[in-house]
């Protein structure tokens, strides 16, 4: 009995695994752009694969070095970083209505692996995902994103100088290209990130840049969904006068 349990469990790893592939085969670019990235802020390779252990989360980590770079305090790029990822509860409260019964710590463990990728290969498998599966997905993911990070801040500490200050443009043509993505789906999004930009812009004359940072983005995104909720009702209003 234990040993049909056990190679049951391990054939599932293995399934996991391999649907984890495409994403750690993502993932590796990505995250040599952050290394190479994370060496030009000035983060040792200790440092950057550090970061890559503990926090797992690409558009955060990015994030971060931006806020590193203009010298923004830790606790503002902890408080922006956790907005950000303020989707992860959401995530894992759907895929806990899909994943089989098992000990809270081993759903601990492996909801740390969570990113939008691994959620969405977990979240359209067929049936009950089983704790071995999430493991198999999440364990080659994440191996690439840490691995690959290292890499990438190796590489960048052999480039030429010159080179390696010219990277930290890269850092903000790595937000565009994770913005105009979205920018087509929903002009939501347009509106968003121009009046957070507009904020930031206002709001750094008067308070540090890290908070500005902060406090423009919590604005805009209440201010945003204030505003759709007004037109939403009163659209209604409308169309039951109507």
């Amino acid at each position: 009995m234990t040993t049909t349990v056990l190679t049951k469990k391990h054939s599932e790893f293995r399934s996991g695994f391999q649907a984890g592939i495409s994403i750690a085969l993502g993932y590796a670019p990505v995250a040599l752009t952050f290394g190479l990235l994370a060496k030009s802020t000035g983060l040792t390779v200790a440092e950057t694969v550090m970061m890559s252990i503990i926090v797992f989360a690409g558009a955060s980590q990015y994030i971060a070095l931006q806020l590193i770079a203009v010298g923004t305090g830790v606790f503002e790029i902890i408080l922006t970083t956790f907005i950000l990822n303020i989707r992860h509860f959401l995530m894992c409260a759907s895929l806990n209505e899909k994943v089989e019964e098992d000990h809270p710590i081993k759903k601990a463990f492996y909801s740390f692996g969570i990113t939008d990728e691994t959620f969405s290969v977990a979240a359209v498998k067929e049936g009950t995902v089983t704790t071995g599966y999430l493991f198999g997905v999440i364990s080659i993911s994440y191996g690439s994103w840490v691995i690959f990070s290292g890499i990438g801040h190796v590489i960048g500490a052999n480039l030429p100088h010159v080179l390696q200050q010219s990277m930290s443009v890269a850092l903000y043509a790595m937000f565009i290209g994770l913005l105009v993505p979205s920018l087509k789906k929903q002009r939501k999004v347009i509106v968003l990130a121009g009046s957070a930009a507009v904020l930031n812009a206002i709001f750094s004359f008067f308070i540090e840049p890290g908070w500005s940072i902060v406090v423009a983005s919590l604005v805009a995104a209440i201010g945003v969904e204030v505003v759709i909720s007004l037109v939403g009702n009163k659209g209604k209003e409308d169309e039951q006068h109507g």
